[in-house]
């Protein structure tokens, strides 16, 4: 089965263009947690070429050729003219009309406001990147690439608060704060798995050799606090784990 959101993806749409897709939105991502700003706007940009060309073979067979002119207002105007029988909303007018704000402000945003003194880049590429999560999300739950379960576990995967001070590296959550106690490393790494948790064999792996031989008995104090819920063998965050590590400042990978 198909595991990762550019293989899911791949199943129904053209590869090159799910390639294109994913790596903008990655690079957006990037960009926005390491303060390039006004690159998240054009990375954004770029994801939103990807996207109209994804919405034109999702409902035409054919899209524009990458590096080719692009008629986005063309291409809006053909999804929402579509038969609703067709094809969902989110494909003939959601999807286009998000995409349509993203590119707006890669166009136009930093111009509109110089006269005002105020940079306008954080709040810009902070709507961009939830824009993009949305969008990448919505294409996830319509393509039909696997399992309606495993669609939503991808979904919920994008949706999910994003937390700097975790980074993946394939299945490996690296916690980029080496100041942190095991138990603040603990909530942290299950704030960023979000509703899918984790269990022993992947917390051991992800903790340092310091932490590991006591790793039970620290989640069992983060357990009688109502910080997280271990049953199973499966341990999640709760949501006063996730309100102590906001209010702590633990996302923070500085």
């Amino acid at each position: 089965m198909a595991v990762t959101v550019a293989e899911v993806l791949g199943v129904t749409y053209d590869p090159l263009l799910v390639g294109e897709l994913v790596e903008s939105y990655e690079q957006a991502q990037r960009n926005f947690y390491l303060g390039g700003h006004r690159l998240s706007a054009v990375e954004g940009g770029r994801f939103c070429e990807a996207a109209y060309r994804l919405l034109e073979f999702a409902t035409s067979g054919v899209y524009t050729p990458l590096g080719g002119n692009l008629d986005t207002e063309g291409v809006t105007k053909r999804l929402q003219s579509l038969p609703a029988a067709n094809h969902p909303k989110s494909i003939r007018v959601h999807i286009p009309r998000n995409l349509r704000l993203v590119y707006d402000i890669r166009n136009s945003r930093d111009a509109a406001h110089l006269a005002d003194g105020i940079d306008p880049n954080l709040q810009d590429a902070t709507l961009v990147v939830g824009v993009l999560d949305w969008v990448l999300a919505e294409f996830v739950r319509l393509s039909g690439g696997t399992t309606p379960d495993h669609a939503r576990a991808l979904v919920e995967g994008l949706v999910t608060r994003r937390v700097p001070v975790v980074q993946d590296f394939g299945e490996f959550q690296k916690v980029l704060r080496p100041d942190l106690r095991a138990s603040d490393r603990i909530l942290v790494v299950l704030y960023r798995r979000g509703t899918r948790g984790a269990g022993y064999p992947e917390l051991t792996e992800w903790m340092p050799s310091s932490a590991r031989a006591n790793l039970r008995r620290t989640v069992r104090a983060l357990d009688e606090k109502a910080l997280v819920h271990s049953a199973q063998d499966v341990v999640r965050i709760t949501y006063a784990g996730e309100k102590s590590v906001e209010s702590r400042g633990l996302l923070d990978p500085l």
